[in-house]
């Protein structure tokens, strides 16, 4: 083998001498001993001067050649860019840290990903046919009995328990007079109401009414900031026979009262009077019910808003029309053309009557418009002021959306607003007001 290999550099050496022109070549090969072991050898070959040599080259020497390549290139880089070689390395190490940096994050972004499918892997189901082999003890384990699944399935959380409001509840009595065909209703007083007002309190007031026909509605006195009031109040609906009584249903809704703005609904009772035993007085508590589409939105009027103002010593009383809101559309296009009339009436007989301008096509008309009545200080308490909201019609006759009532014999938030503006002289009061159907209450 050794012979072969001498041989082979031989000739090798022969054809580099002969293109070099060379006499002296040496070759330095590893030659095999006995041994097994590998001396370094120098074979020198007439005729050459090339070496060859099998000893390694030092790798000592790589490191510093690449440092000074490394300078070398940074020089140049320097020279072209006219910065400084520290800028330059400085600049370099900087673009490989980021380069590192994003490196890392694509890298742990993967190992995320496949742990995530690893442990949407280990969320499989139980194979049943690996575990039958198990024997039934073990299966029973893994698989739940199919009844108890069901019985844990019937038991809501509680957390998930929507909660029922309480609106509160309402103590009532009724008592009917066969005699005189009337029906008597006292509305006693009321506990855990809702806080409907900033304050954590409520003004909570009560309207009874009877169903189908709406047409006598009273109304309790407003109690201020309280969630238990305590009314006492007895209203009488006359001349209804017991087999009309039959078909009515007696309605208890009780509303926060609210100067400024839309008085609240707070909730309802609902008494169908073919359910009780009117030969006997029933006295009773029942809670409170939320409003199923706010006791008829259909059946809505619109909203006033209007100031009192009353000056004793001259005997004037200004009434400013301020604005109304959501009333009823009376034109075919569904709009109104309204305009309000104010009517000053004593004992029937309307004294004076002035009316706004008209708005047209709108149900949110703005007036802003002042009205001065005389009245005598010994006679406010013997008038009502009626305020009505008009449908203007050119060709036909224009037809009242709604009205209100206020003075001596007024009730509920009129009478309240008539008695804050006698105790406030001078000052003006401005309070919103629901319209009223005109055919409901008489003419004073």
């Amino acid at each position: 083998m050794s012979q072969s290999i001498l041989r082979l550099l031989k000739r090798e050496a022969s054809n580099i001498a002969a293109s070099t022109g060379n006499s002296t070549t040496n070759i330095t090969l590893p030659a095999v001993s006995s041994g097994g072991t590998v001396p370094e050898t120098v074979v020198k070959l007439e005729g050459s001067t090339t070496e060859f040599s099998t000893t390694p080259p030092d790798v000592t020497t790589t490191g510093p050649a690449l440092k000074d390549r490394a300078m070398e290139m940074a020089e140049v880089v320097a020279e072209k860019t006219g910065m400084k070689p520290w800028m330059v390395i400085t600049i370099v190490i900087a673009i490989c840290a980021i380069i590192l940096g994003i490196c890392f994050c694509c890298i742990r972004r993967c190992f995320r990903k496949r742990r995530a499918k690893d442990g949407k892997k280990g969320m499989k189901g139980v194979d049943l046919k690996s575990v039958q082999l198990l024997g039934s003890s073990y299966k029973e384990k893994v698989q739940p009995d199919m009844d108890e699944l069901t019985e844990n399935a019937e038991e809501p959380d509680e957390a998930e328990k929507p909660e029922v409001q309480k609106l509160g509840k309402l103590q009532y009595k009724l008592e009917y007079d066969f005699n005189q065909n009337s029906l008597s209703v006292t509305v006693i007083q009321a506990e855990d109401l809702p806080a409907l007002d900033m304050g954590g309190t409520s003004d909570p007031y009560v309207k009874v009414y009877l169903l189908p026909d709406k047409k006598k509605k009273f109304e309790t006195k407003v109690h201020r900031k309280t969630l238990s009031p305590v009314f006492n109040e007895t209203f009488v609906f006359k001349n209804i026979p017991y087999a009309d009584a039959m078909n009515k249903t007696l309605v208890f809704a009780i509303f926060d009262f609210d100067r400024f703005s839309k008085h609240d609904q707070i909730g309802e009772v609902k008494v169908p009077l073919c359910q009780i035993d009117l030969a006997q007085t029933i006295e009773e508590w029942r809670e409170l019910q939320s409003v199923e589409g706010e006791g008829g939105q259909e059946n809505k009027l619109g909203d006033i808003c209007f100031s009192l103002r009353y000056v004793p010593t001259a005997g004037k009383l200004t009434v400013v029309i301020l604005e109304a809101k959501d009333l009823k559309k009376m034109d075919v296009g569904g709009l109104s053309d309204p305009y309000v009339k104010i009517a000053l009436v004593q004992n029937g007989k309307r004294l004076k009557k002035k009316k706004t301008s008209i708005k047209k096509c709108t149900l949110n008309p703005y007036y802003n418009e002042s009205f001065t009545f005389e009245v005598p200080f010994e006679q406010i308490q013997k008038v009502n002021l009626v305020v009505t909201v008009v449908d203007y019609d050119r060709i036909g006759t224009s037809e009242p959306i709604g009205k209100v009532v206020l003075g001596y014999n007024a009730s509920g938030t009129e009478l309240r607003h008539w008695s804050d503006m006698l105790a406030s002289p001078r000052r003006p009061i401005a309070q919103w007001h629901t319209l009223k159907d005109p055919e409901d209450e008489k003419k004073d």
